[in-house]
């Protein structure tokens, strides 16, 4: 596998417009459905259109996707990572630096998940991250089923895109590993913050912006649902520690079937993501 050959860095502005927090796409069918809006209703259920970002729950200011959005684990991250992106890997990655800090997590804040399309979704999540998140937008993790279900579309399809795999319709499987690029081997440091930074070919993120991949849209009459395969894996209503999808590293084709079980819910690291589900009223 290559490290750094083919590989450059970047930080993606994560600034969102206050404005921009409850907009997205309107239809005159969107305003008469029965989900909030950024959802799409599936049976009797709703669920994010796109993988979620975090804001402070008080003040609305977007919260870095690089750290996680706990003050304590984020503190722990910041000290371990200013030490050892110094010590580990080629000369071109330890002189990346890390993704500026919004000022907002300098002190207490609270995660409250937000659904927008063309944002950097948000990763280093814990499950109770994730539930505490989605409870503070007023919805909740989903069911396997649900998420499975929400994932195969209208049509019951195993990808979002159709029933045979076909490589670059979703953003997983991707040929580089950001660890390995970082580090040098692929199976440490996944809490460094500037993982999801590493951009292939110059040009094309590991991590790419929400419903940035649109052949990888699961359909529904309501509207479309994005990146359920890839890009991030996201956090399940399982206590016992269950995350799906795949995200773009992840050398799997069992589309909306995949699931990973080998972590308890306390797991974190720059993979791990979520959307939201609530109940169709």
């Amino acid at each position: 596998m290559r490290a750094l050959a083919g590989c450059v860095f970047g930080v993606v502005a994560t600034g969102v417009a206050l404005g921009l927090l409850t907009s997205g796409p309107t239809t005159a069918k969107a305003r008469d459905a029965t989900c909030p809006p950024a959802m799409t209703r599936v049976q009797d259920f709703c669920i994010d259109r796109w993988e979620v970002m975090m804001v402070d729950h008080a003040s609305e200011q977007a919260l870095s996707p690089y750290y996680p959005p706990h003050a304590g684990r984020l503190q722990r991250v910041l000290r371990i990572w200013q030490i050892e992106r110094l010590e580990v890997g080629e000369p071109g990655a330890r002189a990346l630096p890390l993704p500026p800090l919004p000022e907002v997590e300098r002190g207490r804040f609270e995660p409250r998940a937000v659904s927008l399309p063309k944002v950097v979704p948000q990763g280093y999540l814990s499950h109770a991250l994730a539930t505490r998140a989605c409870a503070n937008a007023g919805k909740r993790l989903c069911s396997e089923r649900e998420w499975v279900t929400a994932c195969e579309g209208a049509s019951r399809r195993k990808y979002p895109y159709g029933d045979q795999f076909e490589p670059g319709k979703c953003n997983v499987y991707r040929f580089l590993h950001p660890a390995h690029v970082l580090h040098g081997v692929s199976f440490v440091g996944h809490t460094d913050p500037r993982l999801n930074l590493v951009v292939e070919r110059g040009e094309d993120p590991l991590l790419r912006l929400t419903g940035a991949t649109e052949s990888c849209r699961s359909q529904w009459p309501d509207a479309a649902i994005y990146d359920m395969v890839g890009n991030l894996d996201e956090w399940i209503d399982d206590p016992t520690g269950t995350f799906v999808g795949g995200f773009y590293a992840r050398s799997t084709r069992e589309g909306c079937q995949a699931k990973i079980v080998a972590h308890d819910a306390e797991y974190y690291d720059y993979s791990l993501g979520t959307r939201c589900c609530a109940d169709a009223k």
